[in-house]
């Protein structure tokens, strides 16, 4: 597969971006103070938790060293939990859903999480997923 492939970002980026983020804001670490850390741009880092922006094998050696983490558990080799960590992970990376599950997490009323899990479901399903 090409590098430069036009359809958008490559899910090995998605991916990494999404645990990047992950352990970042379970740090409570802001894109500012993780881009100060390993010398680029907070837009940059914007980039790297996207998947647009490929991440260099010594900016990624950066990254786990100010996340203190590992570089095989942010490229996905080191994942406890298998398979259904992934494809967490994947939903993760879709745009807006980490703000979605922190919101959702806030909510105290069991009634009330139901309740948005069935409006959610009935607009994917009639509005297209």
């Amino acid at each position: 597969m090409p590098l430069d492939d036009a359809t958008g970002p490559h899910p090995t980026d998605l991916a990494i971006g999404a645990r990047i983020r992950l352990r970042r804001k379970s740090l409570g670490i802001s894109q500012g103070a993780l881009a100060e850390r390993i010398g680029v741009t907070f837009q940059q880092v914007q980039k790297y938790e996207r998947g647009t922006n490929r991440v260099s094998g010594s900016t990624l050696v950066a990254v786990a060293a100010a996340l203190e983490t590992t570089v095989g558990w942010l490229v996905g080799e080191e994942s406890p939990a298998g398979g259904d960590a992934e494809a967490v992970l994947a939903l993760l990376a879709a745009p807006g859903a980490q703000e979605l599950l922190e919101a959702f997490a806030a909510i105290r009323r069991g009634s009330t999480r139901h309740a948005l899990i069935s409006l959610t479901r009935e607009m994917a399903e009639h509005l297209g997923a």
